[in-house]
């Protein structure tokens, strides 16, 4: 081959003129020498290539029958993967067929079991006593067999028949032996003195025979349930009506009429020689018109949900007590029945919302009737307005307790209530602000600078409001308190004017401003309106009266101090320059007199003020008066205009005046 490429490249290598013949025939002579040689190559290989032939042969053979047995598994698999298949199609079938079966198996087994009712069942229900265990369990699976009959008859399956008789016969025995039972407890709890709270827990514990009466013997469950209704209004209405008329005989023999009004005379003096006259007993209890006292007690949760009076245990102990009281153990007694009674309904009855409610007013609809009638008789002739506000205030508190145990049965009562309440007290409050708006203070008696009964009733009365109002404000009361407040200011100006001299008017007026504070800080707070507003009367007429009782004895120096000031802010001193005489007569005088003159004052302010406090005040801020004056009086003199005066050297010394003044200080 590398000879022939050779070759092939010295033709190429030829110039134009070779002769291609000479060229063919050398090309020629070349592949025949080429043949030779590969010949000579076989015939050298001859025998290794018969090997390889034979070895080839055998291969041949060698695939050709692996070729068969190939052929065979292929053919086998085939046959197994058709097999295969077939088994699973059977193995799914017969997994249906299965299912099939046994979904057929468990409803048969389950209405062979419901259609079959056991001796047992029959047994107990015939002759067990309703309060035994088993009656109950059998009284369940007998329920549950008269559901299943009934489902089955709607689905018209023949076999229901066999057992329809057997079972309506269960049914009735079941239904008459309850109804006996149920029956028999309602009827229990008419007998006198009974504590028909016991029968209900244990008509609790067998809450299943109205369901079951409900389920399938609905006049019956009717039956019962009217007579429990029927016997219960009448037990609730005839004990609270026996309780409402014993609590009344314990309540205080004397109560207020309309004549027990603020802005009415005090006949106290009166009704004295009238018992001396007529030797009238004294009455035992009385309740007080105008002050709270321990009444307030009654909205404590202590005492609000204390134990209800037992009225003939009170009558033994010869108790009164004030119509809040009675009021509450009343209406304590009618929370504690009405939520159990509301709970038991609602369990027993199987019964929520406006249907348990529905039966509940059925029951104690007459009962809360009697209540609103009587308190409405009451209400009506009643003139204690801290009695009504207070029975207002343990409605709120018994009210938010049914709340929180969710209990909305007495909820339209506790409405009922207030809106009979509420217009009584706002017109005895009215009635107390006419009646003071309408007082003529000359027909008041003789004039006297202590605090007045009728400042002294509103102290009282309006703490007393106010401390209750504080939980439960209410914008009505606030408003009517205010008309009143105005009213007794408005009196107190009219009382002080009768006084003929200003410095009784004032003390008439400090003495009743500061009662009238001190009252509302013992129960109202200090931030409310009330007492705001006589803080800053008494701070204006106490300082009126300061400047009133250091006149007399100083008022030569305290007028020529304001003088003096006022012409120093103008620049005009000088025009006090010729008043050397005036100025000395001021100076000596008061070097002479002003020990006598405060010792005078101390007594004269102790003797005019019925708190001690209030007058150690006055006095101190009267003290304090004199120094700032004559601090001031110093100051002027200090001037230009007065240095030449020789009186300035008699000048007491402030700090010496200060020291003295001290101990002329009453400590009280």
């Amino acid at each position: 081959m590398l000879s022939l490429f050779f070759i092939l490249d010295e033709v190429d290598s030829k110039e134009t003129g070779v002769d291609l013949r000479q060229y063919s025939k050398q090309v020629e002579a070349e592949l025949q020498r080429i043949e030779q040689a590969s010949i000579k190559d076989y015939i050298k290989e001859s025998q290794n290539i018969a090997l390889l032939h034979n070895q080839i042969t055998a291969c041949d053979s060698i695939l050709e029958r692996m070729e068969g047995m190939l052929s065979g598994f292929q053919s086998d698999l085939s046959s197994i993967s058709s097999e295969i298949q077939t088994l699973q199609q059977q193995s799914v079938s017969m997994n249906v067929r299965l299912k099939n079966r046994q979904a057929v198996r468990s409803h048969l087994s389950q209405l062979v079991d419901e259609l079959v009712v056991p001796g047992a069942m029959i047994s107990t229900i015939l002759e067990s006593p309703v309060t035994e265990q088993e009656f109950l369990e059998q009284l369940h699976e007998l329920n549950n067999k008269i559901n299943f009959a009934k489902e089955l008859s709607f689905r018209e399956t023949l076999a229901c028949s066999d057992i329809q008789d057997i079972v309506d016969r269960l049914k009735l025995k079941a239904v008459s032996k309850i109804r006996e039972f149920i029956l028999q407890k309602i009827y229990s709890f008419r007998k006198p003195m009974t504590n028909y709270q016991i029968p209900q827990n244990t008509l609790l514990k067998y809450r299943f025979f109205y369901q079951f009466l409900l389920a399938n013997e609905r006049t019956v469950a009717k039956e019962i349930r009217d007579e429990y209704v029927d016997t219960m209004s009448k037990i609730y209405y005839s004990y609270f009506k026996s309780y409402s008329g014993r609590l009344l005989k314990v309540q205080y023999e004397e109560v207020a009429d309309k004549d027990d009004l603020m802005g009415v005379e005090d006949t106290a003096k009166k009704d004295i020689l009238l018992k001396c006259f007529f030797s009238k007993p004294s009455l035992k209890s009385r309740n007080t018109i105008f002050t709270l006292g321990q009444r307030g007690a009654i909205l404590s949760p202590t005492e609000l949900e204390g134990p209800i009076l037992v009225p003939h245990t009170a009558q033994r102990g010869d108790s009164r007590y004030p119509y809040e009281t009675l009021f509450r153990s009343q209406h304590y007694a009618l929370l504690d029945n009405g939520c159990r009674e509301y709970l038991f309904l609602s369990d027993f009855f199987m019964v929520a919302g406006n249907s348990a409610l529905d039966l509940f007013n059925s029951i104690m609809g007459k009962t809360l009737s009697m209540f609103l009638k009587s308190m409405s008789t009451y209400v009506s002739d009643c003139y204690d307005s801290i009695a009504i506000f207070l029975c207002i205030h343990i409605i709120f508190r018994f009210r938010a307790i049914t709340t929180k145990r969710n209990i909305p049965a007495l909820d339209k009562y506790w409405e009922a209530v207030l809106e009979l309440l509420w217009p009584r007290f706002e017109l005895i409050l009215e009635m107390n602000i006419h009646s003071i708006r309408n007082t003529d203070p000359q027909k008041l008696g003789v004039l006297d600078t202590r605090p007045h009964y009728i400042t002294r009733r509103y102290a009282e009365f309006s703490s007393a409001i106010v401390s209750i109002n504080q939980t439960f404000p209410n914008e009505r009361t606030n408003a009517l308190l205010g008309q009143l407040q105005i009213e007794v200011e408005n009196f107190v100006l009219k009382m002080a004017a009768e006084f003929p001299s200003r410095r009784d008017q004032l003390i008439f007026l400090i003495n009743n401003y500061d009662m009238m504070l001190s009252v509302l800080m013992e129960r109202a707070a200090d931030d409310s309106k009330e007492v705001e507003g006589f803080q800053q009367l008494l701070l204006a007429r106490t300082q009126e009266f300061i400047e009133e009782i250091l006149s007399p004895p100083f008022g030569g120096m305290i007028a020529f101090v304001k003088e003096a000031e006022a012409l120093m802010e103008k620049g005009q001193l000088d025009r006090l320059k010729n008043e050397e005489a005036r100025i000395t007569q001021l100076v000596r005088g008061f070097s002479s007199t002003w020990k006598q003159s405060v010792e005078s004052m101390s007594q004269d302010v102790m003797r005019s003020f019925t708190n001690f406090k209030n007058g150690t005040s006055i006095i101190q801020g009267a003290l304090t008066q004199l120094i700032q004056y004559y601090h001031g009086f110093h100051k002027v003199l200090n001037q230009p205009t007065f240095r030449s005066l020789a009186v300035r050297s008699e000048l007491i010394n402030l700090h010496h005046l200060m020291v003295e003044v001290k101990k002329h200080k009453p400590n009280f």
